[in-house]
């Protein structure tokens, strides 16, 4: 464990291992060590189950359902802003046209 852990954790192992801590009382540092993992990324694991309960554990590239509404809607602004401008140059060219 004194090297940089490179390993990936499924979502059900991160649950599972969290659900020792708080539903059979099993001290941080024993399900550490029977898990082969360091005893902060559990902690870490804690707060983000009981800050995010269902959504926690997404996922790398996975965005949490809130997160992947306002990106679609920061795109479709933008894509609603080009639109606007593009119907702002069309009007000025064909209001020059009739003048």
């Amino acid at each position: 464990m004194g090297k940089k852990d490179s390993r990936h954790f499924t979502r059900e192992f991160k649950r599972n291992a969290v659900q020792m801590i708080i539903e059979k009382g099993m001290p941080v540092g024993r399900v550490a060590q029977e898990l082969d993992i360091h005893p902060g990324l559990l902690h870490q694991w804690k707060r983000k189950l009981v800050a995010n309960g269902d959504d926690a554990f997404i996922g790398k590239g996975n965005l949490k359902p809130e997160e992947a509404e306002l990106k679609r809607l920061q795109r479709e602004l933008e894509e609603v802003k080009e639109e606007r401008d593009i119907l702002k140059k069309a009007l000025g060219v064909f209001s020059k046209r009739t003048r």
